[in-house]
Order: C-alpha cells, then structure tokens, then sequence
C-alpha cells in the first residue's frame, strides 16, 4: 500500500518537475545569447581547464579572446583573470591572461586572482580586488552557458555586471555540447541558490 502510495507520488510530481528543469534549461540557454556588454572599469575572464601544457582549454581559450576583443574595442582599460591552480598549472588566471597578452593587451592593464576554484569564488575574489581598485562595473568574459548563474553571483557582491557570451568572438559552439553544460548549469544552479538561501555563500554582501 504504502509503495503505491510512493509511485502515485513520483508520477504527481515528475511532471511539474520536468517542466521545471525545462524552463531553467531554457532560460540559461536563451541569456546566454544576449550580448550586454557596455564600458565598464575592468574585463573580468573567468577561469576554465588549464592542459597538461599549460595551455588554456578551449573554453578558457574562447573567454581570454573574447576579453582581448572587448579590451581592443575599448569597453574596458583593465582585464582581471579570474581562477586559481586546478589539475595542471599554471593558474587559470595565468594561462587565460597569457593568451589576453599574445593577443595584444599590454602587461600593466592586466591584473590576476589566483585563489578561485569556483564561480562563485570567482565572484566573491574578484570583487575583493575591484574594490580595492574602487571599481564598481565589470564585463564578464565566459561562455554562454555561464552566463546566467555567474552575473547572479557578481550581482551578489555588489558588482554592477555586463554579461558578453565569448561567442560573440569565437562563434557558437557545438550544440550537443553547449546542452549538456547548460544541464550542469542548471543543477550548479541550485546548488548555488540553496546556499543563498542558507546565507552561507561566499558572494553574499
């Protein structure tokens, strides 16, 4: 009686929770074609893979670009490269900024956050040092699928944000995927929203 009880349940349930997860899917998906860029204090590069070279990955690869691209057109005077020490070295932030420079930003208009293992520390590091630039807007340089939960994250700080997809300057991405780091997004999502409700984040005020 009482497993019938649990199905009944589960079938009452999964529908509304599909159509749920469908509409979050949706709505990382279509922010992340908007392009919101406008001049602000500083291009922030979120980190992404490093190779076992020391090389960016290819999503860090699209974001550095994408951040030199934004700098050449003169949205920004600065670049902050956001991300600490993951699998291989160099950091994130090196290996992004490395590229930021071969691509033609000169050294003294990048700075570096080396201590993010996370968006959300990416978030909460990141606004440390504007702060003490006493900077208040920046442009997020990341993927479209990372748009949506990370503007969410500096929105959190205090940090006025301008969201840019890296597809801008890289060109859209494989669709297959694009969709399944949009699924991870999701579900990184509420991680992070249940530890928003919690208080416990590091990006909280």
């Amino acid at each position: 009686m009482k497993l019938k009880r649990v199905r009944r349940l589960l079938l009452f349930l999964l529908p509304p929770i599909g159509i749920a997860l469908i509409s979050v899917l949706v709505i990382i998906d279509q922010y992340g074609y908007v392009d919101q860029t406008q001049p602000a204090d500083v291009i922030i590069v979120l980190g992404a893979q490093v190779m076992s070279n020391g090389q960016p990955g290819p999503s860090l690869a699209r974001r550095a670009a994408h951040a030199a691209n934004l700098y050449q057109q003169g949205y920004a005077d600065f670049v902050l490269c956001s991300g600490g020490v993951g699998d291989n070295p160099p950091s994130e932030a090196r290996a992004a900024c490395g590229r930021v420079t071969d691509l033609g930003v000169p050294p003294e208009a990048i700075l570096y956050e080396e201590n993010a293992h996370s968006t959300e520390e990416n978030a909460a590091f990141s606004a440390q040092i504007m702060r003490a630039h006493g900077w208040r807007s920046a442009i997020l340089a990341t993927d479209g699928f990372h748009l949506f939960r990370a503007a969410w994250m500096f929105q959190r700080t205090g940090v006025t944000v301008y969201p840019s997809p890296a597809q801008i300057t890289a060109g859209p991405m494989d669709t297959v995927e694009r969709l399944g780091r949009e699924l991870r997004e999701v579900f990184g999502l509420a991680w992070y929203g249940g530890r928003v409700l919690l208080n416990v984040d590091v990006t909280k005020p």
